[in-house]
């Protein structure tokens, strides 16, 4: 009775673990079309290609030695999908509840999960250096990050080691449920450090301190790439809860998807109000990186919030974008789609509030975290922007950015009828 107990349990966490993976992996459609959207025709096929090229080495790159710095060796490729049932069912028989009280699944999946999150932290990077960045150099960069970069970063938090053997954050109290900080932070401090070396695009910035409006190409792509993600954030969130197979766990994944449904609608709401309020229109971008920052703020802890509390984060989280766009263009930093605001200071708020609800985290232990992941990911990243800019290059030539890098990079158009 037992055995088939843990085998009906291992099998249900493991399919759900999969299809939350595959949710997050639909993600990178939504950053694709999103990103598209919001830079102009003459750069849309680099910036696809790119998001293309992107994903396929994060997982090359994740399984050939990323995961397995992150989680200290946890298996290798040869026995990815092995599992000794036997002795599984015997550890887990062995603990006091029996099988209830344990995520079991396929390491396969964890793995399948797991890499999907660091396509995910890649993909954010990919806006904010659009439209002025030498593709090869990106997808080089691409590598390290996915290999070595995100997984030391990641072992600090879902990994549980030491943080240069100094100190384990959860031990200081710091809690990320989903990848506010872990992902979406780690993302934007990598694209910072990007954008700092790169520097704007040509004409964003008058020398008289104007900013001037670089309209993207296609909106309806980009509200299609909003509502991609929104839907691939069920899986993002609802499959960090790990289990499915009890009725606690079957009732906080409920719980995560109202939760993180909420929030989205709070930050797409609280951003259009506050765009009528400062600029007297309904702007759709301004709109739909609300959304984003309702879903990137709830996602360090979707699953303790009361529904209301999470549309009022949400909400919180839409309005902070807007404010730091417009901070971040008049300090000269140029992100074309809002990435770094969106999911980097977002992400920090996301963190902040976690002990609001969740007693067991800290605010110093967060705000410890924080500074770790930025600090880590920033100067790494930089280190390796620095050393490419020096060797190959970073970015395109003036006649290249001024004809489109679609003709430079790859030799096609998005839209050659209307050339």
């Amino acid at each position: 009775m037992e055995q088939n107990i843990f085998h009906l349990q291992y099998a249900l966490d493991t399919f759900y673990f999969l299809v939350c993976g595959a949710l997050v992996m639909w993600m990178a459609a939504g950053f694709s079309m999103l990103e598209a959207g919001l830079v102009r025709s003459k750069n849309t096929t680099e910036i696809l290609t790119k998001n293309v090229a992107l994903y396929a080495i994060s997982c090359t790159m994740y399984l050939a030695c990323g995961y397995e710095l992150m989680y200290d060796g946890g298996y290798f490729l040869n026995n990815i999908t092995m599992i000794d049932l036997e002795a599984t069912l015997h550890q887990f028989g062995q603990r006091e509840g029996g099988f209830t009280g344990d995520a079991i699944y396929s390491q396969a999946s964890d793995f399948f999960f797991q890499v999907v999150f660091v396509a995910t932290a890649m993909s954010i990077v990919s806006g904010a250096v659009a439209e002025r960045m030498k593709l090869w150099a990106f997808l080089i960069f691409t590598a390290v990050l996915t290999a070595v970069i995100y997984p030391i970063e990641g072992s600090w938090t879902w990994g549980n080691n030491t943080v240069f053997g100094l100190y384990k954050l959860s031990e200081l109290g710091f809690s990320d449920f989903a990848g506010s900080g872990v992902v979406h932070l780690a993302g934007a401090s990598a694209a910072l450090s990007g954008v700092l070396l790169l520097g704007a695009r040509n004409g964003k910035y008058s020398a008289n301190g104007k900013v001037n409006a670089i309209p993207g190409a296609n909106l309806p792509l980009a509200t299609l790439g909003t509502f991609i993600l929104w839907m691939g954030w069920f899986g993002f969130n609802g499959g960090s809860v790990l289990k499915l197979s009890d009725i606690g766990n079957a009732n906080t994944i409920a719980a995560v998807f109202v939760n993180t449904n909420a929030a989205a609608a709070g930050g797409a709401l609280a951003a259009l109000i506050l765009a009528k309020t400062l600029f007297k229109k309904a702007d759709l971008t301004m709109v739909l990186n609300g959304a984003l920052a309702g879903l990137v703020a709830i996602t360090a802890e979707p699953s303790t919030p009361s529904p209301l509390q999470a549309t009022l984060f949400g909400a919180l989280g839409g309005l902070l974008v807007i404010v730091s766009i417009i901070g971040l263009d008049r300090l000269r930093i140029d992100d074309p789609v809002g990435a770094i605001s969106v999911h980097g200071v977002v992400g920090l708020f996301g963190l902040l509030i976690v002990p609001i609800t969740n007693k067991v985290a800290t605010f110093s232990g967060q705000i410890i975290g924080a500074v770790t992941i930025f600090a880590w990911v920033f100067i790494a990243s930089y280190s390796v922007w620095l050393l490419l800019k020096v060797t190959m290059g970073i970015r395109v030539s003036e006649e290249e950015e001024y004809e489109g890098v679609d003709k430079s990079d790859c030799g096609l158009e998005a839209y050659p009828e209307f050339t």
